[in-house]
């Protein structure tokens, strides 16, 4: 029987699948669709201190390697959330909760992060520096070593559960913000979040989304994705939760292999509602085709081989 069991730090899932943050609410409305409880955890809508509207529309724009968007952090605020929002959750889902959190300054994030920190329904906190998609926001934490490292620190400072760094891959080298965010102090990280990118209207010349440049994902991204997992983990003793155009059994042992330890689903999410469950579902058919009994094997064996 295939095991599909995998470890983040010192917390078991029974499966390396999770929707990324933002592609999937706040879980409970995925409910209608399958059980939630047959997923190996679920990462909340991104979470500001306070509620923000997010950016003017149109902010959603398919193209033909991907999905560009520009939603701009639209959430109810921190204390919704808490009081509210997983409350719902927990209705009905049993597993484990990662919280993400953007700011637009270090004490946003502190307090933010300090707020969750004390509900009893989160697992980890997963502490977003990589949004392109909203102005002097977190990105501007993620591009630099030292910003990336202070922010880390102040919320590892203020907080007792597991924090995962989010990384954004609009940088020139990936492995110095990981290193940081290790020297920091963080417990885990999360890479990739979206590619810069933008579509223009051939008819008009203007950009569709509102913001002009917006976030990338999708299949297309995959490979800068695996890469970039294989250096992290080849320069870090963190555990890393991969994240980019995964989509399929295969994607995940591709990103498992990169030493990821777990991954999110994304973009495809939203061109499937049943994306993870049908993922889930074909893993013990494709270990057994490649002769894997164990998923947690399967973690970084590209970097013994």
């Amino acid at each position: 029987m295939a095991d599909l069991k995998v470890r983040l730090g010192e917390l078991e899932l029974k499966n390396p699948v999770i929707p990324a943050s933002g592609t999937f609410g706040f879980g409970y409305e995925m409910a209608r669709f399958y059980d939630l409880n047959e997923l190996g955890a679920i990462s909340l809508k991104g979470t500001t201190l306070n509620a923000r509207f997010g950016n003017p529309t149109p902010r959603i724009a398919e193209c033909r390697e991907g999905l560009l968007n520009a939603i701009g952090l639209q959430n109810p605020g921190v204390h919704a959330v808490i009081d509210s929002e997983i409350p719902r959750l927990r209705q009905v889902y049993s597993g484990p909760v990662i919280a993400n959190i953007s700011g637009f300054s270090l004490e946003e994030y502190v307090e933010t992060a300090r707020l969750f920190d004390g509900c009893a329904d989160v697992d980890i906190l997963e502490i977003n520096i990589s949004c392109p998609n909203v102005k002097h926001g977190g990105m501007a934490f993620g591009t630099q070593p030292e910003a990336a490292r202070e922010v880390t620190e102040a919320v590892k400072k203020a907080c007792k559960k597991p924090v995962y760094m989010k990384l954004s891959p609009n940088v020139t080298d990936i492995v110095a913000i990981a290193r940081a965010c290790e020297q920091g102090g963080a417990d885990g990280l999360v890479l990739i979040n979206t590619l810069l990118g933008m579509v223009i209207d051939p008819r008009s010349g203007r950009p569709v989304v509102s913001t002009g440049a917006a976030g990338f994902s999708g299949p297309a991204v995959k490979p800068v994705a695996v890469r970039m997992v294989y250096q992290v983990c080849a320069a870090t003793k963190l555990p890393v939760i991969g994240v980019g155009g995964i989509a399929t059994a295969d994607d995940v042992l591709e990103m498992l292999s990169a030493g990821a330890g777990a991954v999110q689903v994304g973009a495809q999410n939203l061109v499937n509602p049943w994306a993870c469950k049908e993922i889930i579902d074909a893993l013990p058919g494709v270990m057994q085709r490649y002769g894997i009994k164990s998923l947690q094997s399967v973690v970084g064996r590209a970097h013994r081989a």
